[in-house]
């Protein structure tokens, strides 16, 4: 389960895409930013239904 989604940089704010693997599970992950390659940090929660997506700086 494948899912494309849509996110703001939180260093330069772009709006950027990201590929996440719901079937994965929770997942905690660091990846740089397409346009400033600053690393943003992602925390992926499922549930089996539903899923959210917290991205923050490599700093907070």
């Amino acid at each position: 389960m494948l899912e494309v989604q849509g996110y703001d940089c939180p260093y330069c704010g772009e709006s950027v895409e990201t590929l996440l693997d719901l079937s994965a599970g929770d997942q905690s992950y660091v990846e740089d930013c397409p346009v400033c390659c600053r690393p943003v940090c992602f925390e992926l929660r499922t549930d089996g239904r539903s899923w959210t997506l917290r991205v923050g700086r490599e700093d907070d």
